[in-house]
């Protein structure tokens, strides 16, 4: 008897859930079957379900593919979040197992299975795969080297094999860019998607540990929830703690697939985030040319933040990964227009639950966006035909409505407010940008990333910031130090802490050889940043007021694409000109999230630019691109020296210093924690040895060596860096900091009681 045709092209999928789910409740099922039926379970099924609604949704193949697949991970947080609520209530106290897990997500699949409409089209059948050989070459050998040069590095060995990794991939997008009109479109989104995930596990693969700057503290509270079997956010009332993304989302992704649960960050968070160019991709190609939309996904991959912030901000990638689906639906014109909207909000209701200062930053560009179409509508001249004109330009009618603006901005005030309990960052960065607005306030300046914007200034220098943060802890710690419970300042008088200067890579023969003609290579390297820093932001202005005008535009935009980068725009002029925002939110990782509205304007910008070499546009543009990336990526710098080292092609550099973990910090911590476990004595150690150690320390901990915060009674651990280099490094109003420390001080006050030739400890 043959299944009804609604079940036919699903039947496949519903009769693999039970086994699968059985595999998971097994015991002792090993971790090469486990993982594959994990990720199926939580991916591939989930997605392969969705398309028949994600068809209905979006109107191209790929579209609806992409589009699953950010529901399928939306899909995944809520299923957590609902057995995390309810199973509480009815007596069970861990409900974050792998039993609770499988079984829900088995259930909820086969009500999908059973409720969402059947997808018309075959996932691959009949695709046009033109073009694919030497992309698919391509982009296996970028991503084997993608894997092979962390691996590498983290055995000591040189950064040849990671920099080869970027010089292939700056290879596969000329390619992509030379033939993109030969290639199909899924030839063109799986060289996109291989090109960014080589990109982000160049650096997320980094450390045999949780390596990075948030990517720490995120870990912390995934391994809270984990250990508890259960998210409690009223045992920590912490924003990092309200993020789903990385407490229920990896608990879920470790449990049903046994994957080691720092790979977990490391790899699969990445890969996934790895989805955004491509949705990038897609959601252009709706209004524009391939090349215009090639373009964009290029420009979202060549900015530095997205290879070496982003890897580390496991919230933010798969907000940013629900922000690009919400933007491939908000262009696609061919869908009925109430039901994008619906999903649209229901798309930021996800990120609101994955990150959340990305959501306020999206309702601000929103509440913009929806503000100029408000006056734009009003200043049109009244009349049938030019309202009509209005609301349908570029084919489609305004998506943003404002209900699309209110219902995100509500949900992201309840989760934060009566919800959580964890707006409190928030509140205060809105009470100093108050009074820093009205005058009030001690009028110090932002993070010296604005020195990179147009609409910045020269920012402040690390003599200034370390002044800064010197007479801020005289500040609050004056009252306790007349206590003797600090040491007394005139002590401290002898042992300055001079700023140390970057460290550069040492020059290379292409480098000497620069230098020998007169050429300054740590010069030049400092000028190619800031100038491809401005190229970018000057490209989207051209390009902009090109689409504007109309004249030689490569693409026409939809009117929320102009609304929604001028909303964009207007929050990056407000992040750079008001300072406490660009402490609490980089400007660089807004400029990033405000890519996803304006990197087509950028794409015009640019071949607007080489519009002139005509028949040689393309080449030339590649050339551009080329030297951009590999540039940006450090290969430039890499090959030349006169630059800082970078963690993805060096064993050496800032990042280096502070974000890689060490297996002597380690041992330090464990012994520390033994030593101290009962002692009333904090212990005192740098910032980033407390971040990269915070998930094993289960004493008291100061975050902060720094003389002017030394305590006449405590421990104090000093890391790899502060012990091989005598350089602590600070983090304050948005601005690194490395100081010389000065040993002497606690050879002279203290007594040292553990050294293992890589860390520390005084008492």
């Amino acid at each position: 008897m043959n299944p009804p045709t609604w079940l036919r092209g699903r039947l496949g999928v519903l009769l693999s859930l039970g086994p699968a789910c059985a595999v998971e409740t097994l015991p002792g099922v090993p971790a090469l079957l486990l993982a594959p039926v994990g990720l199926w379970l939580l991916f591939a099924a989930p997605v392969l379900l969705l398309r028949g609604f994600t068809d209905k949704v979006v109107s191209t193949r790929s579209g609806s593919l992409l589009l699953a697949a950010g529901l399928a991970v939306l899909l995944d947080i809520l299923v957590a979040l609902g057995v995390n609520t309810v199973l509480p209530l009815l007596g069970v106290e861990r409900p974050l197992t792998r039993l609770v897990l499988a079984s829900a997500t088995t259930l909820v699949l086969l009500a999908l299975g059973i409720l969402a409409p059947q997808a018309p089209r075959p996932l691959l059948r009949g695709a046009p795969l033109s073009g694919a050989r030497p992309v698919a070459w391509a982009a296996a050998v970028a991503l084997l080297l993608s894997v092979a040069g962390p691996i590498r590095l983290n055995n000591g060995l040189g950064g040849a094999v990671s920099t080869a990794a970027l010089v292939v991939v700056t290879t596969l997008i000329v390619l992509l860019l030379l033939r993109h009109g030969r290639c199909s479109p899924i030839v063109l989104e799986a060289g996109i998607y291989a090109a960014s995930a080589t990109l982000l596990l160049l650096t997320s693969l980094r450390g045999w540990y949780i390596t990075g700057h948030d990517i720490q503290r995120e870990y912390l509270y995934f391994r809270l929830t984990l250990g508890g079997g259960f998210w409690d956010i009223s045992a920590y009332t912490d924003p990092y703690n309200a993020c789903l993304s990385i407490t229920l989302l990896p608990v879920s992704i470790f449990r049903l697939t046994g994957i080691e649960d720092i790979y977990v960050f490391k790899a699969v968070l990445p890969l996934l985030f790895a989805l955004t160019p491509v949705l990038v991709h897609r959601a252009v190609r709706n209004v524009a040319s391939p090349l215009v939309a090639l373009l964009s996904a290029v420009f979202f991959m060549a900015f530095p933040t997205f290879f070496t912030d982003m890897p580390f901000l496991g919230r933010q990638a798969i907000a940013f990964l629900l922000l690009a689906c919400a933007m491939l639906v908000l262009t696609d014109s061919r869908r009925p227009l109430p039901l994008r909207r619906a999903v649209f909000t229901v798309l930021l209701a996800g990120v609101v639950l994955s990150h959340y200062s990305t959501i306020y930053v999206i309702v601000g560009t929103l509440a913009t966006a929806f503000a100029v179409d408000t006056a734009w509508r009003l200043a049109s001249r009244p009349g049938r035909a030019r309202q009509h004109r209005a609301g349908r330009q570029g084919g489609m009618r305004t998506f943003l409505t404002w209900w699309t603006v209110a219902v995100p901005a509500v949900l992201a005030l309840l989760w934060a407010g009566p919800l959580t309990h964890t707006g409190g960052q928030l509140e205060s960065t809105l009470r100093v940008v108050a009074s820093d607005l009205f005058g009030s306030g001690d009028a110090r300046g932002g993070s010296s990333d604005t020195r990179y914007s147009l609409f910045g200034g020269a920012g402040v220098t690390p003599e200034e910031r370390l002044a800064e943060y010197r007479e801020d802890t005289i500040g609050y710690t004056r009252a306790d130090r007349a206590d003797g419970k600090y040491l007394p300042l005139e002590a401290l008088a002898k042992y300055p802490t001079p700023v140390v200067e970057k460290e550069n890579l040492p020059l290379t023969l292409a480098g000497r050889a620069l230098d020998t003609v007169g050429l300054s290579v740590p010069a030049l390297n400092g000028v190619l940043r800031q100038a491809a820093a401005l190229l970018l932001q000057v490209l989207v202005l051209v390009g902009f007021v090109i689409a504007l005008r109309g004249r030689n535009s490569p693409f026409t935009p939809v009117r929320d694409q102009i609304t929604l980068t001028v909303g964009a725009l207007a929050m990056m002029g407000l992040f750079t000109l008001v300072p406490q925002l660009s402490v609490d939110y980089s400007v660089l990782r807004a400029f990033q999230q405000g890519l996803l509205f304006f990197a087509p304007f950028i794409a015009a910008g640019a071949l607007w630019a080489v519009r002139r070499a005509g028949r040689r546009a393309v080449p030339v543009l590649c050339v551009l691109v080329a030297g951009l990336l590999l540039d940006l990526t450090g290969a430039v710098p890499k090959a030349l020296g006169g630059y800082p080292a970078q963690l993805a092609l060096s064993n050496s550099g800032p990042a280096y210093d502070i974000y890689y973990p060490h297996a002597e910090d380690r041992r330090a911590a464990m012994w520390l924690n033994q030593r101290a476990a009962g002692d009333d004595l904090v212990v005192q150690t740098d910032r980033y040895s407390f971040s990269r150690l915070q998930t094993l320390f289960t004493v008291r901990t100061q975050d902060s060596v720094h003389p002017a915060l030394l305590r006449s009674q405590s421990y104090v651990l000093l890391g790899s860096t502060p012990t091989r280099k005598d350089e602590v490094t600070v983090f304050f109003r948005g601005d690194l900091v490395t100081y010389r420390y000065p040993r002497d001080l606690l050879d002279t006050t203290r007594n040292l009681i553990y050294s293992n030739e890589g860390a520390v400890v005084y008492r």
